[in-house]
């Protein structure tokens, strides 16, 4: 695929440190890709990790894992969200591992992620560990991943109740992380409404979004201070980068024990009228097209043949002369590619774009760095 500068997505990016003066072990990525020249579909990847060890460098291991998963991606053909999501993923296991084995200093470091991957409108997904994925749809939020932790298994085997999870000595035990020394098993649930059983969960992949959506990706900084309804309650009331701050503040104002990350992508309110045409369509309307040149090629060379078997018209041998290559003159939109070496035309999709740039905003730093624990709450040295 393709990757654009441009993105028909609005994202903001919200990350802080937290208040415990620890390294901020949160990274994130979001790149716009594209497929081809006509008929593509615009295409979205977000990816939020979170570092697993604090000094076992977690904020290696969470840069490794949002930097192999990009590139994965990018090198796809993107037909196969699912199959590159999953290659992906446990490609950047590997690459977390066999750095972590090289190095005494960064034995041990894992790190989580989230992964939001949209095709024009539809939704793929893909986590390993405790960072989460909210969807927020009317004035509701659906929580869309589920946590690969100790407290979720031991709440779905009835072992504790949700009133018990506050506090509990294995509130921070991850069991799935990217750097394990067996592959990660990548979970392709997406719940998108209560009751949604594994099966039905996983048969979600694809679905459509809506004008309006929005999609947050979370660091559990935020997810462990601050309820979904809180989530819910902000975004509802306040624009994506206002609620955003807003709780991240309210997570520090109870403790802000870890880094906290939001990355939040909306489905923009009037995309352009291409874009929303179905690929049908589209491919109907290509073929048109090059049926209708095909015919006017075949008129012209009928007429051209007819002209030169006139009497009078030139019966000789025609004699080929060199003659110079001149660029169709339709214009070149955007900068032109150092890689482009023959004359025509050159088209580049993000120049049709209704774009808004990802914003990112690093919040500023109350008291020092954070520091990601393991495996969510090392103490620092």
């Amino acid at each position: 695929m393709k990757r654009l500068k441009q993105t028909d997505y609005p994202v903001i990016a919200l990350t802080h440190p937290g208040m415990k003066g620890k390294n901020n072990e949160d990274s994130f990525g979001v790149a716009s890709f594209s497929q081809g020249w006509f008929g593509a579909r615009p295409i979205l990847l977000a990816v939020l990790s979170d570092g697993i060890g604090g000094h076992r460098a977690g904020e290696v291991a969470s840069e490794l894992a949002v930097e192999q998963i990009s590139r994965t991606v990018q090198n796809s053909d993107g037909r196969n969200p699912l199959g590159v999501l999953r290659e992906a993923v446990q490609a950047a296991s590997r690459v977390i591992r066999d750095q972590a084995a090289q190095s005494s200093e960064q034995a041990g470091m894992g790190a989580t992620c989230a992964c939001v991957w949209i095709v024009g409108d539809q939704l793929y997904t893909a986590t390993v560990g405790d960072s989460r994925l909210y969807l927020l749809r009317e004035g509701r939020i659906q929580r869309l991943s589920t946590d690969h932790t100790w407290i979720q298994e031991a709440l779905e085997r009835n072992l504790l109740q949700p009133e018990q999870v506050n506090g509990h000595p294995n509130a921070h035990v991850i069991r799935r992380y990217l750097g394990s020394p067996n592959p990660p098993d990548v979970d392709f649930r997406q719940r998108l409404k209560e009751g949604d059983d594994d099966d039905s969960a996983q048969a979600n992949q694809g679905s459509r979004l809506r004008v309006g959506d929005l999609l947050l990706l979370t660091s559990d900084g935020l997810t462990d201070l601050v309820s979904d309804e809180e989530i819910r309650a902000a975004y509802s009331a306040r624009a994506p980068e206002a609620a955003g701050r807003e709780l991240i503040d309210l997570a520090n104002a109870r403790g802000g024990h870890d880094n906290i990350t939001l990355l939040a992508v909306q489905v923009p309110p009037s995309p352009r009228a291409r874009r929303a045409l179905p690929v049908r369509a589209r491919s109907v309307g290509l073929g048109c097209g090059a049926v209708l040149a095909t015919a006017l090629l075949a008129l012209g060379l009928a007429a051209g043949w007819w002209w030169l078997g006139r009497p009078g018209i030139l019966t000789a041998a025609l004699t080929p002369t060199p003659s110079e290559m001149v660029p169709l003159a339709t214009g070149t939109l955007g900068a032109p590619s150092a890689a482009t070496a023959t004359p025509g035309p050159t088209l580049t999709l993000s120049a049709f774009r209704t774009a808004t740039a990802t914003r990112v905003v690093s919040l500023p730093l109350d008291s020092g760095p954070t520091l990601t624990p393991w495996p969510t709450n090392t103490p620092v040295k």
